[in-house]
């Protein structure tokens, strides 16, 4: 059948592709590492310092699941290779369509294990804190920054991460004026990096009676989770420290005590809010992480050494960096401003369909779906 000659070349021509990925992912190398990490992890006084071993650990698990994913994409590639044969030989139309469908599945998860070459970042490996906010506008802006919200959500359920609202504020009438959440999982911050910046919309809103065509913003800022390794001294007479009544999620409990916290760094004017813990000091801590994240990946932004020397004016939003327009009316257009990644299928898009926009942004390609 001539569908089993088109598989067995494609397949062929994978070879060499899944070789250039074992280079990329540094396989022999990666396995070194776990062999020497696993025999320190073996030492009697390990766990003197339970922080080092925990980032041990946690080395050896990240590791491993880039090993045991590589490992997964061969074995499912032979597999396929034996069944193409017993295929042919047998001209079974129900065995090609299993290959085609099993071939669609290799190259998906094939390229997606190549997207991981391409986190080069020191933190890229780690969970993301993002912030949205909605622009001048009002209510229209503020419904945009929730569907934001939704389609960030839809696309880190769809890759199994997980998410933490940290902090939410909701409109009047209805849509969000911000929220904070955290993206929870392997390489987060690496997929989501390239989302940072102003996202506009374009549509016939839905609050207008006079059917108007109307133009909103909203900014997205992402910064990595920072672990215990990266150490920074924020002075306490730099911040000021409110307590309010929560209004989000949480339970019952979050009205009646003053447990939300938020937190103004004075030199730059940065704020964070945490009010979806449990007390206020579990908020206070949330708060503070959150704190630290933003003026250490500011500090990075600005190739300044100390955190005590970024100033107010460093910390403005950009607004003028609009990365990504969605275009519903008067035509269906998604489109991406650096890459020019383009998809017509705004629907799919909303409920989270990013992939192609975040495999342009990281690889610097420029193409069109």
């Amino acid at each position: 059948m001539i569908e089993f000659d088109q598989y067995k070349q494609t397949l062929a021509g994978l070879a060499e592709d899944f070789d250039r990925l074992r280079e990329a992912l540094h396989i022999r190398q990666v396995g070194d590492e776990i062999a020497e990490l696993e025999a320190r992890a073996q030492s009697p006084d390990f766990w003197e310092d339970v922080d080092r071993a925990q980032r041990i650990q946690t080395r050896v698990k990240h590791l491993q699941k880039k090993v045991d994913r590589f490992d997964r994409l061969m074995r499912d590639y032979e597999d396929l290779q034996v069944l193409c044969e017993l295929g042919a030989e047998a001209e079974d139309a129900d065995l090609a369509a299993e290959v085609g469908e099993g071939l669609d599945k290799l190259e998906a998860d094939y390229e997606a294990l190549r997207l991981e070459t391409l986190f080069t970042g020191e933190h890229d490996a780690n969970n993301a804190i993002l912030s949205l906010h909605a622009g001048a506008g009002g209510t229209e802006a503020q419904d945009w920054t929730e569907m934001l919200f939704r389609m960030y959500t839809r696309w880190a359920e769809a890759h199994e991460f997980q998410i933490k609202i940290v902090d939410i504020l909701e409109g009047e009438e209805a849509g969000l004026k911000s929220v904070s959440f955290m993206v929870i999982g392997d390489n987060a911050y690496g997929y989501l990096r390239t989302e940072m910046g102003v996202h506009r919309l374009v549509r016939i809103s839905p609050f207008d009676s006079s059917g108007r065509r109307h133009t909103s913003f909203a900014s997205l800022e992402v910064v990595p989770e920072l672990d215990d390794s990266i150490k920074i001294d924020i002075r306490p007479e730099d911040l000021r420290v409110d307590t309010y009544r929560s209004s989000g999620a949480g339970g019952q409990h979050v009205n009646k005590t003053e447990s939300a916290i938020r937190i103004t760094h004075l030199p730059t004017g940065v704020v964070v809010s945490c009010q979806t813990e449990r007390s206020q000091i579990q908020n206070r801590e949330t708060a503070m992480n959150m704190l630290k994240a933003k003026l250490f990946a500011m500090a990075r932004a600005a190739q300044m050494d100390r955190i005590e020397d970024l100033k107010g004016n460093q910390m403005d939003i950009a607004w003028g960096s609009q990365i990504r327009s969605y275009v519903f009316c008067p035509y269906t257009m998604v489109k991406d401003h650096r890459t020019g990644y383009e998809m017509g299928d705004v629907e799919g898009v909303m409920n989270g369909d990013l992939d192609g926009f975040i495999n342009a942004s990281l690889s610097g390609m420029k193409m069109e779906k």
